[in-house]
């Protein structure tokens, strides 16, 4: 595309409006100045959220989270509490909150509720729920965690460098009940024959050293058998680069299950990341992840252990997927325990294969360890949704003869119930929504769920009783709630966002249509001058037919005039939504898009497929393609601008980070004829070397499917470029490394390209964090616009 000459005046821009009636009085006293260096103060403006810690034992208070706007950038947010009705948030000093941290942790409880256990920076701790006293159990340097009661509450299991223990809460006395060891268990020595046994009697017989040396041997096998026998644990031998990672005890203490697997970093090659600005002043390197398709090691394994002598079973869930079956035992699965029932007979595991097309879940019956098969669901594409696996979404309802859980298998994430032995599947909710949480109510007399029913652009709180029936919203707030109920069920604290309101945290009855009360203010007066739209969401019309979300940001809406240009942002992680009427975890980039419609852009931001939010279709419409569906989403978008808004695609850029920074390389690469300019921010650019666990899913392996990679990799296409494109990225990337785009870079210089450019960020790593590197990069972001898109542009006044 040909560049233009522009002259502009400055476009600095500023509103003294208030934003809703739902601001405080007096919120227009200040002016805000929308510019580059201004949005990108970030937190300064908007703070940090508050994050619900939770709600003391006896219902009186809520704990959370909170930095108001204002603090530095880098500022860590504290502890603040409000009482359960309401009012002025009290900050705790370091100290209380040190005490509180122990109060908040989350722990099981004994069987009358009286007390929970939990471990509070590695030491253990039980507290008095009524009277809120605190003894603490250990003070180690070693680690405990995962505490649970006994039948009686007399006693806590625990887990601690691989071993299971007891200790009696009374005298304090411990008791080793697994002895896991890792390796191979050691044999007594086999007594050579033949010509090697004749050569070790001759020695015997010569020398005095190898007498003393064999006796000396023969002393130290009997002492450890004698102290063996005092100890009388069986030896459970776990594979050398195994750790044990989780345990749960069944809550009458009999058995408890383990999960044993390797790490990571025990698995495949993993990439070395140079960190270049350091204090030693040399360039100092560090591992971080291996790359998709290498060797990623085991998955978890599950055992049952008897916690009378630490005897342990391990379960064969392979062979459990096919009974019968030989070759299953070949098959690679990853198994996790998801929980007991409340009486401790049956629990429940969740297992998935390695290609990520399978996952099961069973029973199993813990005196027996018996598998019984309750769902399996197979996705040609891959298997996941809001709850992949089931972990944080299944469970056991009160009766404990009745699992739940979720699955995608009608093409939504639905809840399901089933009965122990596997009879009597339910499915409980039905429709074109997704069921993203569920809990029982503290009282256990119904399921509370998080679903964005009604609208994929909102999220709320309902109530449904076990069977299906009576289910009600108790959320009314348009947007957004994550809601924490209270311990005795009365009440809710939540936190809510609208699409142009950041979170806030409110407090309420866990009833329907009661009104809520807002406890916290976070922005900063100067940001609240400001009159920040709520973005309408509109529906692109599809090569395929396809209605495609999107937010629009157009320049009438700041009072602007239409510049003849249009800009496409695209979202990153794929698999994420951000075409909804809540706040978006893209908050520098919404303040942006209203710099750029106060220039005269139009600013599309779509939900493409491959999109959170609208079921499993458009979840894999991306399988085997990456850069097929979900970039012709932007290619329609551009058409959309063009038929919809008169916009030359000459003038229509694109821009995103990480996802979005790819599908901007696809665009200028594949689809140039569309698109006039491009920015691409931390981005991939050879799927071949990104991580296992994302790509591996979506694109299989690159050494068995090499045209999925092939057709979905930028680097491939890079002869396409014609129009100016902006390359961005961070040189401690450990999420998508710095080599890919200098693996691009010598690319684009052994094809002769002319027209890009690159910056590069010494100190950051995939998420930017320092104000004065987004400030730059957003700033080289709206030179390139306003140079190759704007015609009334000038790049010499950005700031």
């Amino acid at each position: 595309m040909p560049s233009h000459r522009r002259t502009r005046a400055r476009f600095l821009y500023t509103c003294a409006l208030c934003l809703t009636s739902a601001w405080p009085a007096g919120a227009g006293a200040q002016t805000f100045e929308l510019s580059v260096a201004s949005i990108m103060r970030g937190p300064e403006l908007v703070g940090q959220a508050p994050n619900i810690t939770g709600w003391s034992d006896d219902g009186r208070w809520v704990y959370f989270r909170w930095l108001p706007g204002g603090e530095a950038w880098d500022a860590q947010p504290s502890l603040y509490r409000v009482a359960a009705t309401g009012g002025q948030p009290e900050k705790l000093d370091d100290a209380a909150a040190d005490s509180i941290g122990v109060l908040l942790a989350n722990g099981p409880l004994s069987r009358d509720g009286r007390m929970r256990a939990v471990s509070h920076d590695g030491d253990l701790h039980v507290i008095d729920r009524r009277t809120r006293a605190v003894r603490r159990m250990t003070h180690t340097r070693a680690v405990e965690s995962n505490p649970v009661f006994d039948r009686d509450g007399t006693a806590l299991y625990y887990l601690s460098d691989n071993q299971l223990f007891e200790l009696t809460l009374a005298s304090g006395a411990l008791r080793q009940v697994t002895d896991i060891r890792s390796g191979t268990p050691p044999s007594e020595p086999t007594p050579a024959t033949g010509q090697r046994g004749f050569l070790e009697q001759q020695q015997r017989e010569l020398f005095e050293h190898i007498r003393r040396q064999r006796e000396r041997q023969e002393e130290q096998r009997a002492r450890t058998r004698e102290r063996e026998s005092l100890h009388p644990l069986k030896p459970t031998w776990i594979q050398r680069e195994e750790r044990v990672f989780d345990l749960a005890i069944e809550p009458t203490g009999a058995y408890a299950v383990i999960t044993a697997g390797r790490t990571g970093a025990q698995a495949g090659r993993r990439t070395v990341i140079p960190y270049w600005v350091t204090e030693s002043g040399y360039t100092e390197p560090r591992e971080v992840r291996t790359k998709v398709g290498d060797e990623q090691g085991p998955g978890g394994r599950i055992g049952i252990v008897a916690l009378d002598d630490g005897e342990v079973r391990w379960l064969d869930v392979a062979q459990a997927t096919s009974p019968g079956d030989t070759a299953a035992r070949r098959r690679e699965l990853s198994a996790r325990f998801l929980g007991w029932n409340d009486t401790g007979t049956h629990g429940l595991i969740g297992a998935n294969s390695a290609d990520f097309k399978d996952a099961w879940l069973w029973s199993f019956d813990g005196a027996s360890g018996d598998l019984t098969l309750l769902h399996h669901l197979h996705d040609d594409a891959w298997v996941a949704g809001p709850c992949a696996f089931w972990f944080g979404c299944s469970g056991w309802l009160p009766d404990g003869r009745t699992a739940w859980f979720t699955s995608e298998r009608d093409g939504y994430n639905h809840l399901y119930t089933v009965a122990a032995d596997g009879t009597g599947q339910r499915q409980l909710t039905r429709g074109d929504f997704e069921v993203h949480r569920v809990e029982i109510a503290p009282q256990k007399d119904r399921l509370y769920l998080t679903t964005n029913e009604g609208s994929p652009h909102e999220v709320h709180f309902w109530h449904m009783s076990f069977d299906g029936s009576g289910k009600v919203r108790i959320t009314d707030m348009p947007g957004r709630q994550d809601v924490t109920v209270s311990p005795d069920g009365r009440r809710i604290a939540f936190v809510h966002s609208f699409a142009n309101t950041p979170p806030e945290l409110y407090l309420g009855e866990n009833r329907a249509g009661r009104p809520a009360t807002r406890v916290t203010t976070t922005p900063t007066e100067e940001w609240r001058a400001f009159r920040w739209i709520a973005p309408a969401i509109v529906h692109i019309d599809a090569e395929d037919g396809t209605r495609v979300p999107a937010r629009i940001y157009r320049p009438a809406d700041l009072g602007a005039q239409p510049n003849g240009a249009a800009v496409i942002f695209v979202h990153g992680a794929g698999y994420l939504q951000n075409v909804h009427n809540w706040w978006s975890t893209y908050y520098r980039e919404y303040m942006f898009h209203h710099l750029l419609a106060s220039l005269g852009y139009i600013v599309l931001d779509i939900d493409y497929r491959g999109s959170a939010g609208y079921g499993r279709d458009w979840r894999t419409a991306i399988y085997r393609h990456m850069g097929g569906k979900d970039l012709s989403d932007q290619v329609d978008g551009s058409r959309w601008l063009q038929r919809n808004h008169g916009i030359d695609p000459e003038r229509v850029g694109i821009y995103g980070g990480s996802y979005g920074g790819f599908i901007t390389l696809m665009a200028l690469f594949t689809a140039p004829d569309r698109f006039g300019a491009g920015a691409a921010l931390r981005s991939v650019t050879d799927w071949a070397h990104y991580n296992h666990g994302y790509t591996g899913r979506i694109l299989n392996l690159p050494q068995d499917d090499t045209l999925a990679y092939r057709r979905s990799s930028p680097i491939y296409f890079a002869e396409g470029l014609d129009d100016p494109l902006l390359i961005a990225h961070g040189m401690v990337d450990t999420n998508v490394h710095f080599s890919d785009v200098v693996r691009l870079a010598q690319r684009l210089i052994e094809l002769g390209k002319r027209n890009w450019e690159m910056a590069v960020y010494p100190v950051e790593d995939h998420g930017f964090v320092e104000p004065s590197s987004w400030t730059d990069e957003y700033r080289r972001i709206l030179e390139l616009f306003e140079r190759h898109l704007n015609p009334r542009g000038d790049p010499a006044r950005v700031r």
